[in-house]
């Protein structure tokens, strides 16, 4: 009986023809945040002062379900009313609320979808 020849693999240079490769993590938000400069914001040292002052203000408890929180990397200073830029919004501490990170990341987020789409 006859050895069969191995055939070598030509997927890997085949190039990804939708979305980005998995080594692109970095460019993709290197994109967006050139296509929406206002999300550098979050990165300045006044963020952080507000941030920490909503949070004391409201008693490290999310607004929504009413858990302390004292670990403060498991809460997010979320805009009630999105701010798309608008510098005054975005700055506005009466615009900010406490939520801890179950609450922003489902809650938070599909009530904004819904509303996005109700437009």
């Amino acid at each position: 009986m006859a050895k069969l020849a191995t055939i070598k693999p030509i997927l890997g240079f085949i190039k990804p023809r939708l979305g980005r490769s998995i080594g692109d993590e970095q460019s993709r938000y290197q994109d967006r945040d050139e296509r929406k400069p206002w999300r550098k914001w979050y990165k300045t040292t006044r963020w952080q002062r507000l941030r920490l002052s909503v949070f004391e203000r409201d008693l490290f408890t999310c607004q929504m379900c009413g858990k302390i929180e004292s670990n403060t990397s498991q809460l997010v200073a979320d805009h009630s009313k999105p701010h798309r830029g608008d510098a005054m919004l975005f700055w506005s501490a009466s615009n900010i609320q406490c939520l801890c990170k179950p609450c922003h990341d489902t809650e938070k987020q599909s009530h904004e979808r819904r509303n996005a789409i109700a437009e």
